[in-house]
């Protein structure tokens, strides 16, 4: 599928966007008078972000991809590897805080990439994100974090080019290439593993999935069934999740 098609598809799966496309749709429809295809149009249209913007919606559609690789809580347990590869899109706010601990932070890819190699799991890091080049790279910010975590900058390898997910599966494969490396533990999100996995594997990867939880379940009546923006955020990265992994399939 051309990366036109692709990006296209993959932006109108997040419901705000599809919805407002629908409703586009309905006023044509309304003007050329099929009022009651129109109506109906509109009113799937409103429907679809309403649906997910409910959390338990949001939640049921992201256990699709999510229970597909279930979290390892002890790294300890895992295979060992030539290298650890992390992916960007993490988040690295507790870079701020004065002291931080790598068994603390349960939801950061990077925290995982550094409890596995402090578990000797794998003697190298590869750190795959672009976005600036240079220091602007998200690749040298993993490596600023993952220092500030007690992994030394002699065991990193940087790969600074990627823009997706299919890119850091071929620039990792060609650094694996370079310095031999054969079966490698991938860190990434359990949302985001599926379509991971399935990419560096068609490079020509032996990966072992270690996906790292997102955020804590929720609780309480409220949490569950009162629509939010943050649910419907969710909801979109979801959809987009199987629709690059359906794109990648084809």
């Amino acid at each position: 599928m051309p990366n036109s098609i692709e990006d296209l598809v993959v932006a109108l799966t997040y419901p705000p966007t599809l919805s407002l496309w629908l409703a586009l749709a309905a006023l044509v429809l309304i003007v050329v008078r099929r009022r009651r295809l129109g109506a109906a149009l509109l009113a799937l249209g409103v429907a679809w972000s309403a649906v997910w913007s409910v959390p338990i919606a949001s939640d049921a559609l992201r256990g699709l991809l999510e229970r597909r690789y279930p979290t390892v809580a002890d790294a300890a347990s895992l295979p060992t590897a030539d290298a650890i590869v992390v992916l960007g899109g993490g988040h690295y706010g507790w870079l701020d805080r004065p002291e931080v601990d790598a068994q603390a932070l349960k939801y950061s890819r990077v925290a995982a990439g550094a409890r596995a190699w402090w578990a000797r799991r794998a003697p190298l890091v590869i750190l795959s994100g672009g976005g600036g080049g240079g220091k602007g790279s998200e690749a040298r910010r993993m490596a600023d974090a993952m220092e500030r975590l007690g992994v030394p900058a002699s065991v990193l390898l940087l790969e600074e080019n990627s823009r997706d997910t299919r890119d850091n599966a071929e620039y990792t494969a060609e650094i694996a290439r370079r310095h031999g490396l054969r079966r490698l533990l991938l860190v990434t999100s359990s949302l985001h593993m599926p379509r991971a996995n399935l990419l560096f594997r068609e490079a020509g990867i032996e990966v072992v999935p270690v996906p790292v939880p997102e955020g804590a379940p929720l609780c309480g009546w409220k949490q569950r069934w009162v629509p939010s923006r943050g649910a419907l955020w969710r909801s979109g990265r979801a959809w987009k999740e199987l629709a690059g992994l359906l794109a990648a399939r084809l």
